[in-house]
């Protein structure tokens, strides 16, 4: 069994292949197996679509390792179903031309509603090519979110870049220095050249401006909880984020605790592994 490798969900289609392209990325950052995912009812008509994924990593990360899947199900299914040990399951989305609907669904939210572990989205609103900003954004709601604060930090240290608190013009934070001290307990590194002093760069977004802020990141981290009070609001945000945002976007499922070293996701107890059977 595979474990703390990374998952990606591929059809051919050019909105996969930006998913394909960032989850080789994140799997050499983390030295683990890239597993590329093809869900379609004819396993027979699976193969030349992971072949040429295939091919694809592995002309830009010749020492990667890859494992081919197909799965006889639907694409949300078979990435949950490949994703289950998985340290971080990797989806493409396409952006919505007509005003957000709750009532829409995607490949991405049907599997950030039912995933166990870390959900990158990779967007058709993600520059291909784009040069690096440096700087990750952990997008904040509630202090309820806080418990993604370690997150985070890994992933700004996975990618080298300075960590930038933003969060939604209603949330006032408990303290100033809750995003740090809640990352240190999970025991996640801190990044690069920062430290408590830099609460002060915790800044306030309108919500209108959200999406703008992207623009400017690497990435941007943001909790994701199925339940829980000011739902629609929550769902509102992170629907825009996934078809809208311009860069890709982390979403992090309520009850996961970062394990520290950035292998794979930890349980709330303190356990290995998914949550549930």
């Amino acid at each position: 069994m595979l474990e703390h490798h990374v998952v990606v969900g591929v059809d051919g289609s050019v909105v996969a292949t930006r998913a394909l392209d960032a989850a080789a990325e994140e799997s050499r950052r983390r030295a683990v197996t890239l597993e590329i995912v093809y869900g379609v009812p004819d396993l027979d008509v699976a193969g030349p679509v992971l072949t040429t994924s295939a091919d694809r990593v592995l002309a830009r990360h010749p020492q990667l390792p890859v494992r081919l899947t197909a799965v006889a199900a639907d694409p949300a299914t078979a990435l949950l179903t490949r994703g289950r040990t998985a340290a971080l399951v990797v989806v493409g989305t396409r952006a919505l031309r007509a005003p957000a609907s709750l009532a829409s669904r995607s490949v991405a939210q049907s599997v950030a509603e039912r995933s166990r572990c870390p959900l990158l989205v990779v967007g058709a609103g993600c520059p291909t090519g784009q040069l690096r900003a440096g700087e990750v954004l952990f997008a904040v709601e509630s202090d309820a979110d806080l418990e993604a604060a370690g997150f985070a930090f890994e992933e700004a240290v996975r990618r080298g870049a300075r960590l930038r608190f933003v969060h939604t013009a209603h949330y006032r934070p408990s303290t100033a220095d809750a995003p740090f001290s809640t990352a240190r307990a999970t025991g996640a590194e801190c990044p690069a050249g920062m430290d408590d002093r830099d609460h002060d760069r915790i800044a306030p977004v309108p919500d209108s401006e959200l999406i703008t802020a992207t623009s400017g990141a690497d990435a941007v981290v943001v909790a994701y909880r199925r339940h829980g009070g000011k739902r629609s609001r929550r769902l509102r945000t992170v629907h825009a984020l996934l078809h809208h945002a311009r860069c890709p976007v982390l979403l992090v499922p309520s009850g996961l605790t970062p394990p520290g070293d950035g292998s794979g996701p930890v349980r709330a107890d303190g356990r290995s592994g998914p949550s549930g059977p």
